[in-house]
C-alpha cells in the first residue's frame, strides 16, 4: 500500500522558511505516522508535469530539495505577509487546483461580521467596528479603553490600546516588529492624528475594551487550540493562560508574555466550581466557533481562539487564528499535548487522503 502524500504550503526564500522549528517537528511526526510529507511554495509547483519541488529536513545536511509527486492533500500554513509573495500565494490559492485540508479564513473584520450573524455566538463577542474617528469617539464614551487592531496580522503586531484618562489619552501597543510603544495625547483629535500615522493604509478595527486584568496592570487571556482529530471531529486539544508583561497591551508569548496552567489559575480567582464552569463554557465557545467558521468559509483543520475572561468571570472571544502556533503547551511543559497538537493536522490530512 502506498503512503499518503501530504504537501505543506508555506512561505520560503531560498532555504529559509517561515516556521522552521515547527516544520522540522512536523516532518519527524510524518515519519511516525506513515505519510510522505514535504514543504513547498507556489513557485515550486510544475502544473504540467504534476510534480512539486518539495523540501525536507536532514539533520546532517539541513534543508534538502527534490521532485515529489503531486500531493493527495495540502495543509496550508502560509501566513499573512504584507509583501508581493503573499499576493502570489493568494492567486495560487484561488486556482484551487489542489485538494486542501483547510480553506483560507477572511480578515478579522469579516470573521467578526460572520460570527455576529450567529445568535448563539452574540453573547461572547465584544463590540467591534471598522475604525473611524466617529466609532472611536463612541466607544471611548462607553468604555474606559478600546483596542485598535489591524484587520490582518497576528502575534500582537500593530495593536494599540487607547485608554481614556481625565484630560488626556494613554496609548500603548506594539509595532510590526513587536517593539513596545507608549505615548500620551491631550485630545481625541490629537489621538486620531497619531493613529492615522500609525495605521498607514491598512484596514483597522476598533474593539470594546474589556476588564481582563485578572492580574493588576497585566493583560491576561486564554489560548485555546481546537483541532480536527483523525476522523474529522472537532476536539479541544488544549488550553493555557497567557499573562502579558507589565502595562502591555497584549499577552502574546512572543511579546514577552508568560504561560500558566489554566485550571489552577482560574481556581485561585473563581474557586473550583467557578473555574469548571468557565472551562466548560470555553469548550462550548470553541466548538460553536469552529462549526460557524467552517459553515461559512469551508473546511478547516484547526483554529486557535484567544479568549478573554473578565474580572466578573464572563468570557469573550477576542480573536480566531486559522494557522496557529502551539508553543504555549511546550512552555507549560505539556509535552504530550504539544506532540498531539503537531500530529493531529497530519492525522486529519491522512484521513482526507483515504476518503477523497
Amino acid at each position: 500500500m502506498t503512503k499518503p502524500i501530504i504537501g505543506v504550503l508555506t512561505w520560503r526564500s531560498g532555504r529559509t522558511f517561515a516556521e522552521p522549528g515547527y516544520f522540522k517537528r512536523l516532518l519527524r511526526a510524518s515519519k511516525r505516522l506513515g505519510v510522505v510529507l514535504y514543504l513547498f511554495s507556489p513557485q515550486d509547483v510544475d502544473d504540467k508535469a504534476k510534480l512539486v519541488q518539495g523540501f525536507f529536513w536532514s539533520r546532517e545536511k539541513g534543508w534538502l530539495s527534490k521532485r515529489f509527486p503531486w500531493p493527495d492533500v495540502v495543509i496550508d500554513r502560509y501566513r499573512y505577509r504584507s509583501d508581493q509573495a503573499f499576493k502570489k500565494y493568494v492567486d495560487f490559492r484561488k486556482r484551487n487546483h489542489m485538494y486542501y485540508a483547510n480553506h483560507r479564513l477572511a480578515n478579522k473584520w469579516k470573521v467578526h461580521q460572520i460570527l455576529s450573524t450567529e445568535p448563539t455566538m452574540e453573547q461572547w463577542l465584544p463590540e467591534t467596528y471598522l475604525y473611524t474617528e466617529k466609532r472611536l469617539k463612541q466607544l471611548l464614551e462607553r468604555y474606559s479603553h478600546v483596542y485598535i487592531k489591524p484587520s490582518n496580522g497576528t502575534g500582537g503586531r500593530g495593536i494599540v490600546k487607547v485608554e481614556r484618562a481625565e484630560n488626556h489619552y494613554h496609548l500603548v501597543g506594539r509595532d510590526d516588529q513587536r517593539k513596545k510603544i507608549r505615548t500620551t495625547c491631550k485630545t481625541l483629535l490629537e489621538t486620531n492624528k497619531w493613529l492615522t500615522k500609525w495605521r498607514k493604509k491598512d484596514k483597522w478595527i476598533v474593539q470594546q475594551g474589556l476588564q481582563l486584568d485578572l492580574i493588576p496592570k497585566r493583560s491576561v487571556d486564554v489560548r485555546l487550540l481546537i483541532q480536527k482529530e483523525q476522523t474529522g471531529v472537532w476536539d479541544v486539544t488544549g488550553m493555557g493562560v497567557r499573562i502579558g508583561p507589565l502595562h502591555s497591551a497584549t499577552s502574546n508569548l512572543h511579546g514577552g508574555g508568560q504561560a500558566k496552567e489554566l485550571a489552577p489559575f482560574l481556581e485561585s480567582l473563581f474557586g473550583a466550581e467557578g473555574a469548571h464552569i468557565i472551562i466548560e463554557e470555553c469548550h462550548q465557545l470553541a466548538r460553536r466557533t469552529a462549526l460557524t467558521v467552517e459553515r461559512h468559509f469551508g473546511r478547516m483543520l484547526e483554529l486557535a481562539l484567544d479568549i478573554g475572561i473578565d474580572v466578573n468571570g464572563y468570557i469573550w472571544l477576542i480573536e480566531v487564528n486559522p494557522k496557529p502556533g502551539r508553543e504555549i503547551f511546550r512552555e507549560l511543559g505539556q509535552i504530550q499535548t504539544y506532540q498531539q497538537s503537531i500530529e493531529r493536522p497530519i492525522q486529519y490530512a491522512k484521513y482526507l487522503a483515504s476518503v477523497q
